[in-house]
């Protein structure tokens, strides 16, 4: 067989499979990301002379891939929120921002020091790489399309906080950078220039641009009277352009771009709220984002097939479950202690910390800046957490969502009201 039209014709499945497999999987235990890692597994365990993946080797098309799938998957998130940004409504956002993800960071590198043997600077790497939650595989636990129905407060949780935790990840990637690069010459050498530079300066720079951005062209699709005509049309695409054009202004500008396109998106979706394109938008983005993570999760099966678990070890199997199963739920369930969510919502939150492709992407980017001295060991950790997650949140997404949906409306017709969850909820449409 021709290995060319071979893979035309995978390719071919593949994508038709993206479409269609979330609609059939819908509701059931099953999810979109555990079909296409087995799907990649068993094709490359086939006897048909594919390439070898190997992570390692690949760097920099890997770090441009998960890229591309991050980018477009924050721009979607953004897009599909319909609450507006305030400091109540956006309160367990800010609590999983500040105190469950440092715990998460800190308790994963502590364990990945005592249990996996990793060095200082490679034990932090994984703690920052595995601390966010994706924004591209969660999509069986976010909030739908905007203008819909199904924005309670769990779905907005778990969708705002893994719009802004894959940006705020960077400083904590950066410091992992810093140390492995100045090796013995102790911290003194970088924490100032990591604190002024990395934590403030790129932080408030993508911030700026992507509010800045996000009015720019929000103004162009929706209020000047040469280019509103795009607004009642049904080209997606300037969800891509959008996306992009921010991406690249923030990185050019000297700030980190994921907290920029999240927060652009954000800023799009405040104008004309109740306006059509705007779904228009989220579903481009979102197809993008479905065709990208569809590639993108095949090539995982298919380097779990060519031995990217070899170097994994009982160690690095204990922290990659303690990570799914231990660490951040007692983290997410830490952080909403006191907070407006029901008991069964907190665990629900603090449970779905999904693991996916920004953990890639941050590990990629980080072995392409310098030299870590267990980086097989990272990737075989990251890859394992990315599997064990896929698996276990992919079989429990539906049913567990569908029982705190019964649980939230069964509380709802208790005290006589329609509102969404909590008064939080109640409060942000407002």
């Amino acid at each position: 067989m021709d290995p060319y039209v071979l893979t035309l014709a995978f390719v071919g499945a593949a994508i038709l499979g993206a479409a269609l497999l979330p609609m059939v999987l819908a509701g059931r235990p099953l999810s979109f990301p555990v079909v296409y890692v087995a799907l990649g597994m068993a094709v490359f365990a086939l006897p048909l002379r594919l390439p070898s993946i190997d992570p390692l080797a690949e760097g920099d098309v890997v770090e441009r891939m998960t890229e591309l799938a991050v980018i477009v998957s924050l721009m979607g998130a953004g897009l599909k929120l319909d609450r507006r940004v305030g400091w109540r409504s956006w309160l367990t956002t800010r609590r999983l921002l500040v105190v469950a993800m440092p715990l998460t960071i800190a308790g994963i590198a502590v364990l990945g020091w005592a249990a996996a043997g990793l060095v200082p600077a490679s034990a932090l790497l994984l703690g920052a790489a595995l601390a966010p939650t994706d924004p591209v595989l969660a999509g069986d636990v976010q909030v739908g399309p905007p203008g819909g129905e199904a924005e309670d407060d769990v779905r907005f949780s778990l969708t705002s906080e893994a719009g802004l935790n894959d940006g705020l990840a960077f400083p904590f990637v950066n410091a992992a950078i810093a140390m492995a690069v100045a090796g013995s010459a102790g911290v003194g050498s970088w924490l100032g220039g990591w604190v002024l530079d990395d934590v403030v300066v790129k932080l408030v720079v993508g911030l700026a641009v992507g509010v800045a951005g996000g009015r720019a062209i929000g103004a162009v699709i929706f209020r000047l009277p040469t280019t509103r005509a795009i607004a009642e049309s049904t080209e997606g695409f300037v969800a891509l352009a959008a996306t992009l054009l921010v991406y690249g202004a923030a990185e050019l500008l000297h700030g980190y771009g994921f907290v920029s396109v999240f927060v652009a998106a954000c800023v799009i979706r405040d104008h004309e709220r109740g306006h059509d394109y705007h779904e228009v938008l989220h579903a481009s983005a979102e197809s993008i984002e479905r065709l990208v993570s569809a590639g993108l999760l095949v090539l995982l099966g298919g380097a779990v097939v060519d031995g990217a678990l070899s170097p994994l070890g009982v160690g690095g199997a204990l922290v990659g479950l303690a990570v799914v199963l231990v660490i951040r739920p007692l983290a997410g369930w830490a952080s909403l202690l006191r907070s407006p969510l029901r008991r069964g919502e907190r665990w629900a939150v603090a449970f779905f910390g999904i693991r996916g492709v920004g953990s890639v992407y941050y590990l990629a980017h980080a072995l392409n800046e310098t030299d870590f001295t267990d980086a097989e060991q990272l990737w075989a950790v990251t890859a394992f957490v990315i599997l064990v997650s896929v698996a276990v949140h992919g079989v429990s997404a539906a049913p567990v969502m569908r029982r705190v949906d019964a649980h939230r409306q069964h509380a709802e017709r208790g005290s006589g009201t329609d509102a969404p969850s909590a008064a939080a909820g109640q409060q942000s449409r407002r």
